[in-house]
């Protein structure tokens, strides 16, 4: 997992063939006006979910998650958006088997750590990071979630 500021992002450029061009977008796009929904920036390889309108939920109904085929790049634009973390390696409690059409897969176990995600930074997540955003209080946050192929 990695939490940075926006404009820090481009440090990490090296760890994903996708990152240099999620950098890119990051600057030059107007992320604010992106329509809601999927925009494709490289295929089916590399594209973006805008949702400007997504609401927090209580931490009891949050359910960590996986994916093994896209790295998350979680862009918070507005709000503050709570997300829960733990290691791949540690989760037992399968909630929901991997479903490969949809990349997901969810367990119940407790997280190792919960962190606050501002507006104007962004967190990273790798197959190997269980996660679950959009945790608090019926807040509203408005995101971008860039999904990278891994390999």
């Amino acid at each position: 997992m990695i939490l940075c500021p926006l404009a820090d992002f481009p440090r990490y450029a090296s760890l994903h063939p996708a990152f240099p061009r999620i950098a890119e977008a990051l600057a030059r796009l107007d992320l604010d006006t992106l329509p809601e929904g999927l925009t494709e920036l490289a295929g089916g390889d590399l594209f973006v979910l805008a949702s400007p309108v997504a609401r927090t939920r209580p931490a009891a109904e949050a359910q960590l998650e996986v994916h093994r085929r896209f790295v998350d790049v979680q862009v918070i634009l507005r709000g503050t958006d709570r997300m829960a973390w733990a290691p791949l390696a540690a989760c037992r409690d399968e909630a929901q088997a991997y479903d490969p059409e949809r990349d997901i897969a969810f367990f119940h176990d407790a997280p190792a750590a919960c962190v606050d995600v501002p507006a104007g930074h962004l967190a990273v997540f790798f197959p190997e990071d269980a996660h679950a955003p959009l945790i608090g209080g019926g807040e509203t946050v408005h995101k971008l979630v860039f999904k990278a192929r891994v390999g």
